[in-house]
């Protein structure tokens, strides 16, 4: 049964391509693929953003305050009406994560943020995180803004399970064709050779993966996807050679 309540850290890495594949070696010691990640490969994540008229909850939250919020849909791969998905609110609260979601099928899930009235209950939902879902539809008038996907590597602890480094690149977005199954397509987020990379931890960082992130030089960034196309979306990409540059001269470099 899928987790639906999660309570923990996240830390966020923007990394080149020739660094993950050395690092991900490394990580092989102390760490196992999951279901979806065997042998290196990708599993792809689409998500639906919902925000105001005016992207109060956007905007609001890159003011980095105490506390903020989002409200997204979420779904492995492309899916059609029929399909299970994940509708979830995720809070943080002085850097601590915490996502409740709960499944619902695509239509269900369309309809239960257009109108804000409860889904006749079903078996594979959540019952409670859907009440609270519904009153985060009635305090904000929220609509679709945003569709992002991208295509990731996950692994896990060995000795902890609850230890999660995620890997993901190839991020799309579009602001059009606002649904989960219309397809993957949009504009590319970051260049072909980076990588995000997310520790997800409940407590401390084991100490290997500190050495670990020593050894290699990287170090925590604060970067969000629905942020940085926000940023975009109102100022216009960095699109210049000079500024390209720049943004790689601060990725680490490993020989």
């Amino acid at each position: 049964m899928a987790i639906e309540v999660f309570n923990r850290y996240e830390k966020k890495y923007r990394i080149t391509d020739a660094c993950y594949q050395k690092l991900r070696e490394r990580l092989l010691e102390y760490m196992e693929p999951d279901a979806y990640s065997r042998n290196g490969e990708f599993y792809t994540i689409c998500n639906i953003y919902y925000d105001t008229i005016h992207n109060d909850l956007i905007s609001q939250s890159m003011e980095k305050p105490v506390y903020k919020e989002k409200l997204r849909l979420r779904s492995y791969g492309v899916v059609t009406p029929e399909d299970k998905v994940f509708l979830e609110i995720k809070k943080k609260y002085k850097g601590l994560v915490n996502k409740r979601r709960t499944k619902l099928k695509l239509a269900e899930a369309y309809e239960f943020v257009r109108s804000g009235e409860l889904p006749a209950y079903q078996p594979y939902m959540n019952a409670q995180v859907v009440k609270e879902l519904q009153y985060c539809l009635k305090r904000m008038e929220l609509k679709p803004v945003l569709f992002l996907s991208y295509d990731r590597v996950a692994m896990f602890g060995k000795d902890n399970k609850d230890f999660r480094v995620t890997f993901d690149r190839n991020i799309i977005t579009r602001r059009y064709d606002l649904g989960l199954h219309y397809g993957i397509y949009g504009e590319k987020l970051l260049p072909e050779d980076e990588w995000i990379m997310e520790v997800k931890i409940e407590n401390a960082m084991p100490l290997w993966m500190t050495k670990i992130l020593s050894e290699f030089r990287i170090y925590p960034v604060s970067f969000s996807k629905y942020g940085t196309e926000y940023t975009n979306y109102i100022t216009g990409p960095r699109t210049s050679e000079e500024d390209r540059e720049e943004e790689k001269s601060e990725l680490p470099v490993i020989a």
